[in-house]
């Protein structure tokens, strides 16, 4: 039986721009399939609740799910106090909408990590992965205040934060490929993405 999470709120941040990519990120198709519908399927084997969050709700309607639009547009940082304001729970699992490759035994290693922390933030050579992880609603007092100085940086934010962290050795055993963290933003990297499907 496939264990889900029903005390984790599952949130696809499907509100950036694409500027560099040119096209909406959301809608990159790997494997034949966009990459908000992977998301979807492997997101819903693992949570009872999924909502997405962005501007646009009409781009999503076939899926059947709620679009809540930013309160405050405009950057990641507002899609995540959103999704964490607006769920029926106290933490969320969120992920932008760009992962080609998301791992559901990853999602639920970061979620099995939950007990004490603020965060959970998957962290990898390249650094930090705050686009996909565990957040509580107590996050939301420094992530309002942050919004409301104009600092939109969740790197920052990360600092006022109690994060838990799983390192690259952990990540390894899940994803020895090193890809389920891959994120696409240019059209390159599309392209090199693509050469990656199976």
């Amino acid at each position: 039986m496939i264990r889900r999470f029903n005390d984790i709120t599952a949130v696809i941040l499907v509100g950036g721009r694409s500027r560099r990519m040119g096209q909406d990120k959301a809608f990159l198709e790997v494997a034949g399939q966009p990459l908000v519908e992977r998301l979807i399927q492997i997101l819903q084997d693992c949570f009872d609740q999924l909502l997405l969050v962005g501007d646009r709700p009409e781009r999503f309607n076939a899926y059947g799910l709620p679009v809540l639009p930013d309160l405050y547009p405009g950057s990641s940082l507002g899609g995540l106090y959103t999704g964490l304001h607006q769920a029926p729970t106290d933490r969320i699992f969120a992920t932008s909408c760009d992962i080609p490759f998301p791992n559901s035994s990853l999602i639920r290693l970061l979620c099995d990590q939950k007990q004490g922390a603020d965060a959970v933030v998957p962290v990898t050579a390249r650094g930090p992965e705050p686009l996909f992880a565990l957040y509580h609603r107590t996050c939301l007092p420094p992530m309002q205040a942050a919004l409301e100085a104009g600092d939109f940086r969740i790197m920052t934010l990360l600092k006022q934060l109690q994060v838990l962290e799983v390192g690259p050795d952990q990540l390894a055993l899940l994803d020895p490929a090193d890809r389920c963290l891959l994120n696409l933003n240019t059209p390159e990297e599309y392209a090199v993405c693509r050469e990656l499907q199976p």
